[in-house]
């Protein structure tokens, strides 16, 4: 079984990679000792092993049925989530991301499949073709490994720990914990040192991340209050609400906080502090932060595929600045409308400071949909056909099933083609999103053939054209 799992291919650049403990190969592919029965990341500061001792792994979960263990130094957990620039369906990697925000936790996998309109059936045969794992043992390694950091990183009593994670009794999680990662609980926690009741958790990235790129995009749309930003952080208030449990959105979990990111530029990463009053939901929470900062992206393989293309003079490192959801992403962009980015952000602070719901400590929180809707916005100054589109993206999203899905949008009066793609590049992170028809890109075209005489076509971009449309902007 190890052998059909293990990697068979671009062993020499891994060897490579793990002899130099090169960062830009974190999380790509992990490391087994056949001696120890301990799998690492590449950038394991353990004593090399010999290379006749080693077996590779693509996936985490791959080294774990073959019986290893994962390591308490470098923590494998931690590492930047795998790649998704791996040319496997758009249907795998939406399944992917809704069970690592907790679609299995109690929802069926009947209900998953027809959330993703395919047969469980097939679900099951993309997961075993790609990932060698069945969607629920997927879901329930990705639970004992959100565990294992929460562990490492955090004070939180164990009870506490396993609820966060998905796990309706500690019993269970202690019984899934063991069988999944060949480790108890208690043995991962004689290794964690703070002493803070906070959760703070270090998401690491692969370098090269252009840090000052995606802060001064953020800075630039900040509304003061829901979010805050300064030369190595951001941070904001956040609502999420889960939907996996039942068809019926209102019987799903919420929950509201804020985080701050900070910028550990040494070491890869950002430390990352949260507050959260429903820890049932912090694993999403914690994967939609992932995503807001970019940081699974390889942008190495980004970054050739747009040489290749034709694109000359890349900014190293760019990434998707994302938005809180795709919601929220769309209220932005509709008020972006064949506007600047300045005019946008006064009306996005005219239409939260009016709609505004603060906390108990006086921290402010994008309105809920259901205000939004209520609203008739008569005290903002922009087109009545605007007003209406703002109210009827709202009540699309309580009347739909499932509204996170942007082309679903497009029959509502004032949204779009723009509209909808920038909500797909900023409230999902799709990374193929090519915004040709913005006057920023058109520029930015402009400029970039006055520099080069390569010839630039942006279908060949894809799948990366979200990132080809960034590098466009940053030439402006």
């Amino acid at each position: 079984m190890q052998e059909s799992l293990s990697i068979t291919s671009n062993i020499k650049a891994y060897q490579q990679a793990r002899l130099s403990r090169d960062a830009r190969f974190d999380g790509h592919f992990f490391v087994a000792v056949k001696t120890t029965g301990i799998y690492c990341r590449p950038i394991c500061p353990a004593v090399t092993p010999k290379e006749e001792n080693i077996e590779y792994f693509s996936h985490a979960h791959l080294a774990t049925l073959s019986g290893y263990r994962p390591c308490l130094r470098c923590h494998p957990d931690s590492a930047p989530g795998s790649p998704i620039w791996n040319g496997v369906s758009t249907t795998l990697e939406r399944a992917k991301r809704l069970i690592d925000n907790g679609a299995l936790d109690n929802g069926s996998l009947l209900d998953l499949s027809n959330r993703l309109g395919i047969s469980d059936r097939y679900l099951r045969q993309l997961f075993d073709k790609h990932l060698g794992i069945s969607p629920k043992a997927y879901a329930l390694f990705k639970q004992s490994e959100f565990a294992k950091n929460l562990l490492h990183q955090t004070s939180l009593p164990i009870t506490e720990i396993a609820l966060a994670s998905g796990f309706n009794s500690v019993r269970r999680f202690n019984d899934c914990f063991k069988k999944q990662l060949s480790l108890t609980p208690s043995q991962v926690r004689k290794s964690q040192k703070t002493s803070t009741n906070s959760i703070e958790l270090k998401l690491y990235y692969r370098p090269p991340y252009h840090w000052l790129h995606l802060q001064g995009f953020l800075s630039a749309r900040l509304i003061e209050g829901l979010e805050w930003c300064d030369k190595d952080s951001y941070g904001r208030t956040f609502r999420w609400e889960d939907d996996s449990k039942s068809n019926n959105k209102k019987d799903g979990e919420k929950c509201k906080g804020w985080f701050t990111a900070n910028h550990n530029a040494t070491k890869h990463r950002f430390d990352v502090k949260i507050e959260i009053d429903n820890l049932h939901l912090l694993k999403a929470v914690v994967n939609n932060i992932r995503r807001i900062l970019d940081l699974d992206t390889d942008s190495k393989t980004v970054e050739e595929h747009l040489q290749t293309s034709g694109f000359p003079d890349l900014e190293k490192g760019l990434r998707l600045p994302g938005t809180w959801s795709v919601f929220e992403a769309g209220i932005r962009a509709i008020l972006g409308q064949q506007i600047s980015v300045a005019a946008a952000r006064n009306l996005m602070k005219t239409i939260i400071y009016e709609l505004e719901e603060k906390s108990e400590d006086n921290r402010i929180y994008f309105p809920s949909i259901k205000k939004m809707a209520e609203s008739n916005f008569e005290f903002i100054k922009i087109p009545e056909k605007r007003k209406q589109a703002l109210k009827n993206l709202a009540l699309h999203f309580i009347e739909t099933e499932h509204p996170d899905e942007p082309d679903s949008w497009l029959p509502l009066k004032g949204i779009g083609p723009w509209t909808v793609d920038y909500a797909k590049m900023r409230g999902l992170s799709d990374p193929d999103i090519y915004l040709g028809g913005d006057l920023g890109i058109k520029k930015g075209i402009e400029k970039a053939m006055k520099q080069s005489e390569l010839k630039l076509n942006p279908a060949d971009a894809a799948p990366f054209r979200s990132y080809l449309t960034f590098q466009l902007w940053n030439k402006l």
